[in-house]
């Protein structure tokens, strides 16, 4: 910067110079230098007088005190723009690193938001593999739906086309009776009428028998059909069982979820529940969670639960109980069995069950995921299952109600999958060999307090051709049982200690 005033200098000092005089240098005689200034004249070419000559001095002093002024101020001006010029560079110098930084923050700024839309992505990338998986699963789930309707509707159409054939049946019965076939009904009991022999064997004819040997709801507690040597009313002893009574039906399912279930009453009802409550769960399905409340026996044998529960977690099998006041059950897909107690609709207790089997390891005959069957008799809750370390073989164990510890265990000789159901009297467990067979058996018995078992012949009826439960009710001495449909009881015998 410091060379650029010289220059400018110069330039304005030649230019004006060429306009008005020349310098000139030369040595003289004695050997000095000797500077002649030469000015040419405005106003013409020769040499005026001296009466001119003071005239042009003047005025070149006019124009020297001109150029003097125009001097300065070309110097003000070079000043002013020195001055602007450092001003500037030092603006420049100064900012640099705000600019700098500036454009390092917004650089930041742009680096973060990229991330974040990266991360963006790959999350809608993840959504996106994830919907389309949820979507596959639907798409699997609905032809699942589609196959599992199509079955249910050939099955409504059987259950049309059979009733359809029980009520020409009863049509033609009606038209066709004869003396002979009042005659042989003459010395049946009450309440258990049949009709024909031939018609016995139908076996479209089943649901039309379980309607006539119905019984009125107010005798069910209070005494057996006329005939079968049931235990008296009141009776609390123990013994070993010595015979089943014939099944009488109680109520028929309505929809196909009811081909299969639980139906139960409480041997130590608790209040606000008492002997005639009921609870009733339909086992066809995935994720059963309500369980039916009938607190008479008319609502129960008419279909019009007081109230419906809905479990916490939804249940497994058809082996749940009521005791106490609490419904036990195991819950779907494990080998926990869970206490829910019904007056406050809470879980009160879970516990799992060392290495039972579970979800058809070790089911009844029948299936059902049936792995895990609880039981009551006159000591208290027992739960019936099967381990690896068995090998398949019945395992009995005696629980504590409140907490579900096992406080002593037996392990029988009998296989599990070999026998259709199994319930528990005064300790001792009682196997029933087929579940659709009409005339089958219960075939063995194991007691536990000799640990021992022996083969039984006692004669067993599966009316309806598919029990899936078989419970026995210590306060009623009863068997409580669920056959394709149907829930029904049986009158049993114990011998006398």
């Amino acid at each position: 910067m410091p060379a650029v005033q010289p220059l400018l200098l110069a330039c304005l000092l030649w230019g004006v110079g060429a306009r008005t005089a020349q310098l000139h240098k030369a040595k003289d005689r004695s050997g000095r230098c000797q500077y002649t200034f030469t000015v040419a004249s405005p106003e013409g070419s020769s040499c005026p007088e001296q009466g001119q000559a003071m005239s042009a001095i003047q005025d070149l002093q006019r124009d020297s005190s001109t150029q003097r002024a125009d001097l300065e101020s070309t110097k003000a001006r070079l000043s002013s723009l020195e001055g602007l010029l450092h001003r500037l560079t030092l603006a420049q110098t100064a900012g640099a690193p705000e600019t700098l930084e500036g454009l390092q923050r917004e650089l930041g700024t742009l680096t973060r938001e990229r991330g974040q839309l990266e991360t963006q992505t790959r999350e809608l990338e993840t959504q996106t593999r994830e919907l389309e998986t949820a979507y596959g699963n639907l798409l699997q789930d609905k032809s699942v739906l589609e196959e599992e309707k199509r079955q249910l509707g050939a099955e409504n159409e059987g259950l049309a086309r059979r009733l359809e054939s029980s009520l020409q049946e009863i049509e033609r019965l009606r038209r066709d009776q004869c003396p002979q076939a009042r005659g042989t009904s003459q010395g049946v009991p009450p309440g258990s009428r049949e009709v024909s022999g031939s018609i016995s064997e139908n076996s479209d004819f089943q649901e039309l028998k379980s309607e006539l040997t119905e019984v009125p709801a107010s005798r069910i507690l209070k005494e057996s059909p006329p005939g079968h040597p049931g235990s008296e009313e009141g009776d609390t002893g123990c013994g070993e069982l010595v015979w089943v009574g014939e099944p009488v039906t109680l109520r028929t399912a309505e929809t196909i979820t009811g081909k299969y279930g639980v139906w139960m009453r409480d041997p130590r009802p608790v209040y606000p529940h008492t002997q005639e409550s009921t609870w009733r769960i339909d086992t066809v399905g995935t994720a059963i969670r309500q369980v039916f409340e009938y607190s008479l026996l008319g609502q129960f044998t008419q279909g019009y639960p007081s109230k419906v529960h809905v479990l916490p977690r939804p249940l497994e099998s058809t082996g749940a109980v009521v005791y106490g006041g609490s419904l036990y059950f195991q819950a779907a897909e494990s080998r926990t069995v869970i206490r829910y107690e019904l007056s406050t609709e809470t879980v009160k207790a879970e516990k799992d069950l060392p290495g039972a089997g579970y979800h058809g390891q070790f089911p009844y005959s029948w299936g059902g995921y049936t792995d895990i069957d609880l039981a009551v008799d006159e000591s208290g809750l027992w739960v019936i299952y099967s381990t690896e370390d068995a090998k398949g073989a019945i395992v009995l164990s005696k629980l504590n109600p409140e907490s579900l510890e096992r406080e002593q265990t037996w392990e029988t000789n009998i296989r599990k999958q070999s026998v259709a159901n199994a319930f528990v009297i005064c300790g001792t467990l009682y196997t029933v060999s087929s579940y659709s067979s009409p005339d089958t058996t219960v075939n063995f018995a194991y007691d536990t307090g000799t640990g021992s078992s022996k083969a039984l012949a006692i004669p067993f009826q599966n009316r309806y051709k598919y029990s899936s439960m078989i419970d026995y009710n210590p306060l009623e001495k009863k068997l409580f049982a669920w056959d394709n449909f149907n829930m029904v009881t049986y009158d049993i015998r114990l011998s006398t200690m």
